[in-house]
């Protein structure tokens, strides 16, 4: 008597999993990722996590899962390096893991003089913000074509709108974002894919230690919670946007940069970002 309800459970089950997304968020471990990978879970999508580093994504998936009710798959791998944006491609492949949304949100920066910083460390940065987000925005990109539908997020910068000495290799990884992303909205738009970029001005992420950078005070006045970044990311991708710019503030800074001469944003730039 209980066999056929328990059936039946399992059948609707099956068909609601197979409606269900399911997104990839790169640099899941921290910052922006958090929050893109929570606000997509309490939207019912199963998730990917992928980040060097295990551990805190193990435990975003444990409390996501329990929150949220969703499946998250945790997959340790170091984007940087070459390859890995095909690696973690076919390994998903292997498991017949469908990705319906891309939030390619993995990328560092570097504060300091170029010719100061080893060039080791400007080319692994250019190999994650460039390299990897580019190829992984091809192989899902593939898919998703196919298919006729799917979702890509870029995440730039607030610095993709100007030269910035002491970022100068940074913000120019986040000026191709910017450009790439935009111009990929236009080409997989017919194809049934929605493509955004998202350009945050300072946020309170690990970003400044990993970058060893200062926060001027003018800085620390704009600066903004991860939260509603994420919330603006995801806000304009699914209202198919080609670009955004979190928090209005950050807004007037880029519009102001189309009225005031380059060499006049390169030094107000060196004056918010310190020395």
């Amino acid at each position: 008597m209980n066999s056929a309800p328990d059936r039946t459970s399992t059948a609707a089950r099956t068909v609601y999993a197979s409606m269900r997304k399911r997104a990839l968020v790169t640099g899941a471990s921290s910052g922006l990722g958090l929050e893109f990978a929570d606000l997509l879970a309490a939207q019912g999508v199963d998730l990917v996590l992928a980040a060097r580093r295990r551990e805190p994504m193990e435990e975003l998936a444990a409390d996501l899962r329990a929150r949220y009710g969703v499946d998250v798959v945790v997959l340790p791998i170091d984007l940087a390096a070459p390859g890995a944006a095909v690696r973690l491609k076919e390994t998903l492949d292997a498991s017949s893991t469908h990705i319906d949304i891309l939030v390619n949100n993995a990328g560092y920066g570097l504060h300091g003089e170029f010719l100061d910083t080893p060039v080791e460390r400007t080319a692994d940065m250019i190999q994650l913000n460039v390299t990897a987000l580019t190829e992984l925005s091809y192989v899902f990109g593939q898919d998703m074509a196919a298919r006729g539908s799917g979702k890509i997020l870029l995440v730039a910068s607030l610095l993709a709108y100007q030269p910035v000495p002491g970022f100068a290799a940074y913000a120019a990884t986040k000026s191709y974002v910017l450009s790439f992303g935009e111009a990929l909205h236009d080409e997989l738009r017919e194809r049934g894919v929605v493509v955004t970029t998202l350009c945050p001005g300072h946020t309170e992420t690990g970003f400044d230690a990993a970058a060893d950078a200062p926060v001027s005070p003018m800085l620390r006045r704009m600066t903004m919670k991860p939260r509603p970044v994420a919330e603006a990311g995801l806000d304009a991708l699914s209202r198919g946007k080609a670009s955004v710019i979190a928090g209005f503030m950050n807004k007037l800074v880029a519009f102001s940069n189309r009225l005031t001469p380059r060499a006049s944003q390169r030094a107000s730039m060196r004056k918010v970002l310190g020395p």
